[in-house]
């Protein structure tokens, strides 16, 4: 177990080899999650949107609607939960059977212990939907990402699952989607993709995802740089969702990073 400047404790997972083994991982608590990384997420407000910026009826509605699948928390007593669960164990490690919803088996996709429902408090049910629709939309990119496949990679690697957990946690920060409207020209402008895509959140998140490990290879970062890596990828794409030319997620220059 590794400690942070703070004294906190997170994952650190060792690079795995060219036939895809795990050589070595250890767990900690999950610093790495949620409130461990609100340094990362702090929203910075150059200009107010929410002073000129009014939805349409669509906007509001979509906006609702996504707001209810963030206010869902991962809960291990209802079915669907356990079945969404199972499903990504499936598409992760389709040759692979799965011994229990509570195995050591998760440590081999980066979870922090035997439970993977732990990990997601930071990122409620939203998050597990999240790495379903990468896995589903973009399964080459969904399992370079799982198996560090590419690039020149740090001994010491990011933890995936509970990675794709922060992601989750920093789109809902930056978009700023606990709000009742936007408040940044960021959030203003990713509700015109939501209009258009109610998929969008998901699609952006498997962009994220992309671009945080592109940073992450770009930057030569190791795990104790992982938060140094989200803040450059939030810049990054905060920067992209800004440029007029980009009328729908699929004109982000960093959408272009995603196989299928």
């Amino acid at each position: 177990m590794k400690m942070d400047d703070r004294g906190a404790s997170f994952v650190a997972v060792r690079r795995t080899n060219p036939h895809g083994e795990t050589c070595n991982s250890n767990s900690g608590s999950a610093a790495w999650l949620g409130r461990g990384l609100s340094c990362v997420c702090a929203q910075r407000r150059d200009s107010d949107a929410s002073s000129f910026f009014d939805l349409t009826l669509a906007q509001e509605e979509c906006l609702q609607r996504l707001q209810r699948r963030i206010d869902v928390p991962y809960d291990s007593s209802v079915i669907e939960h356990q079945e969404a669960l199972r499903a990504l164990w499936n598409v992760a490690f389709p040759e692979e059977e799965l011994r229990g919803l509570i195995s050591e088996q998760w440590k081999e996709m980066g979870w922090q212990g035997k439970d993977p429902s732990t990990d997601f408090r930071g990122g409620g049910f939203i998050s597990l939907e999240n790495f379903l629709f990468f896995a589903r939309n973009f399964p080459k990119s969904f399992q370079d990402l799982l198996w560090k496949r590419e690039g020149d990679r740090s001994v010491w690697e990011y933890p995936f699952a509970v990675a794709g957990v922060n992601i989750t946690f920093m789109l809902v920060q930056m978009l700023d989607i606990e709000a009742v409207k936007p408040r940044t020209l960021v959030g203003a402008t990713f509700l015109k993709f939501l209009e258009e895509n109610e998929s969008a959140f998901d699609l952006l998140y498997c962009i994220a995802f992309k671009l945080m490990d592109h940073q992450w290879l770009s930057m030569r970062a190791s795990y104790m740089d992982f938060n140094t890596v989200m803040k450059s990828t939030r810049r990054e794409l905060e920067k992209e969702l800004l440029q007029e030319e980009v009328l729908r997620l699929e004109d982000l220059p960093s959408y272009k990073l995603l196989s299928r």
